[in-house]
């Protein structure tokens, strides 16, 4: 189990979004309401996250033994901020709660549909 040394993650906020959801971009150079993407890998401390096929930029790689080199395009983290939850009932952006469920546990739902988010 991680333990947190520093005394301000306390205070980072609680994100919305996991690895694996699906996410609409909402503003920025990629913004498509009609595409739905794939999370990658969230990055909390800097509120950040990894779409696939969003936000891609160039890297000039030196090459080595297993690398040929060249220039790679790959995907830059865009920030939390810019993206929206699918409602997994109607497939339409929404915001998201958070409500405890029967067992006492907390679970994420659609604030469209009241549908719960896994």
């Amino acid at each position: 189990m991680k333990v947190n040394l520093n005394p301000q993650d306390r205070f980072l906020p609680k994100l919305k979004v996991k690895k694996g959801d699906r996410v609409v971009v909402i503003a920025g150079a990629y913004k498509d309401l009609s595409k739905t993407h794939e999370v990658m890998e969230v990055f909390p401390e800097k509120q950040r996250i990894l779409i696939d096929q969003v936000n891609m930029v160039k890297r000039h790689t030196k090459a080595t033994q297993n690398n040929p080199g060249g220039i790679v395009e790959k995907p830059s983290s865009i920030h939390i901020s810019n993206v929206m939850l699918v409602d997994p009932k109607s497939g339409q952006p929404t915001r998201v709660g958070r409500r405890y469920n029967d067992e006492g546990k907390l679970e994420r739902f659609a604030r469209k549909s009241g549908q719960t988010i896994k």
